[in-house]
């Protein structure tokens, strides 16, 4: 499920916040979300897999032509 390098980019960072806010509420820095780890992942796949739907880039590398 690879993508254009922009999309790549994106999800990255999003997983990267999601991972330093889970850690610093396990580390009891901040508490501020009463949710379980799986579903944040779930969420950002969903966003993940909008996101590379709608990239005309990603399109492009899946389709072969852009939208």
């Amino acid at each position: 499920m690879m993508g254009c390098r922009k999309c790549m980019l994106v999800s990255g960072l999003l997983f990267l916040v999601a991972g330093v806010l889970f850690l610093l509420q396990d580390l009891g820095v901040w508490s501020f979300w009463n949710l379980n780890w799986w579903t944040v992942l779930f969420v950002l796949m969903g966003v993940g897999a909008l996101g590379k739907r709608t990239c005309a880039d990603c399109c492009e590398m899946t389709y072969g032509k852009k939208k």
